[in-house]
């Protein structure tokens, strides 16, 4: 059996499997290759550390998506 960790990602719980980084997150919410700002418990995560950055039991997300307009 997989563990699963909870987070929280733009105030929604959310259950991912223990491990998950944030590029797991982004796949899972169907926004890689978007263009997103990921904040991890108010701290901003660089593009360049997404893969990097391992999401832990009861951190806070937050995902905003950038919306080009004119």
């Amino acid at each position: 059996m997989t563990q699963k960790i909870t987070i929280q990602v733009n105030g929604l719980q959310q259950m991912l499997p223990a491990g998950s980084n944030v590029l797991a997150l982004l796949d899972m919410l169907a926004l890689t290759g978007k263009r997103v700002a990921v904040e991890r418990n108010g701290g901003v995560v660089p593009r360049s550390e997404q893969e990097s950055t391992v999401l832990l039991e009861g951190d806070q997300i937050e995902v905003i998506r950038a919306v080009g307009g004119g």
